[in-house]
């Protein structure tokens, strides 16, 4: 029984070793598939109402991808709108002056200064004659001197606002309206960017990979609700060690292979940089000594591969 154990161990044995000698020799070589990413969020905070793209679909520069409901646009709009009006008010009032309304509203309030002041000046003659004869005292007199030069100046105040009105408001007042006016254009000029932000709208051809959010949860600013691809933008990232990156250099020309399709396509290095950490190693079987420092290669391709179908993180081989 003992031999007859020992025998099938050792067949066991010998067809895993002839089956490890069977597997293809891993090369080194190996990269992966990399698009250019694309985050895109709101400006605003608002509630999302409506998702119009599903995970996995690809969409077209210039797509609505979500709808989000801000209701502080629509009040913000409105006091814009008013505060236009008011200030196209006082700009008209400035460059066509006062209207006759107003111009008999102040011809009256002169006509009245101006009875004062002759009641106030007759008054003062009496009691200056009465003063001279000692009739009444010195303050009763200051006091009538007083009203009649209060009476004197309210009469001159009047009459330089009606010649003001009459000639039209000052350069600088018309200035001050316009000066109002631009800035209420302007705060409804920011209300309409704010109405825009409304629509989340695709800034390339892309492929959307997450949605962060769901229908009617809240989203903040600057929070990223689509992540994706930008299907133009393939590139293939190959990381090899200290004792291999001496075998390439920025610009040299790779022929890149797909091992599932067999499909063969050009291609450059257009950027060699260390990798600061161990975790960023992307090759399956890296051959290197743990001491050596890590670089990535940064590969494009140069022929038309409009044909071909990239897939993220799909393994690409450098052929040899």
């Amino acid at each position: 029984m003992s031999t007859f154990k020992n025998i099938f161990i050792g067949g066991l044995t010998i067809l895993a070793l002839n089956s490890c000698g069977n597997h293809e020799s891993i090369t080194p070589n190996r990269g992966k598939v990399k698009f250019e990413t694309i985050s895109i969020s709101s400006k605003l905070a608002g509630r999302l109402s409506e998702i119009y793209v599903e995970e996995g679909q690809e969409v077209k520069k210039g797509d609505t991808l979500a709808f989000v409901d801000i209701p502080e646009v629509n009040a913000k709009m409105t006091q814009a709108d008013g505060a236009i009006r008011v200030a196209k008010g006082q700009l008209d009032m400035a460059f066509n002056g006062a209207t006759e309304e107003q111009l008999n509203q102040i011809n009256g309030q002169l006509n009245s200064g101006r009875a004062q002041f002759e009641f106030a000046k007759e008054s003062y003659k009496r009691l200056q004659a009465m003063y001279k004869d000692s009739l009444v005292s010195q303050q009763q007199f200051d006091e009538v001197k007083m009203k009649l030069d209060m009476a004197k100046a309210q009469v001159d105040a009047l009459e330089a606002k009606r010649d003001e009105v009459k000639r039209g408001a000052r350069i600088e007042q018309i200035n001050q309206a316009k000066g109002q006016l631009d800035r209420a254009i302007g705060a409804r000029e920011e209300v309409i960017s704010a109405s825009n932000e409304k629509y989340l709208i695709a800034p390339t051809d892309m492929s959307i990979e997450t949605i962060s959010l769901k229908e009617g949860e809240l989203l903040t600013p600057g929070f990223t609700l689509f992540n994706g691809y930008e299907k133009s933008s393939v590139y293939f990232r190959f990381t090899v060690p200290e004792s291999k990156v001496y075998d390439f250099e920025v610009g040299k020309s790779l022929r890149l292979i797909n091992p599932y399709t067999k499909e063969e396509f050009n291609s450059k290095i257009v950027a060699i940089k260390q990798l600061a950490q161990y975790a960023d190693i992307t090759n399956t079987a890296p051959l290197y000594e743990l001491s050596e420092s890590i670089y990535e290669l940064k590969v494009v391709p140069t022929s038309d591969n409009a044909k071909q179908t990239f897939y993220a993180n799909a393994t690409i081989l450098i052929k040899q």
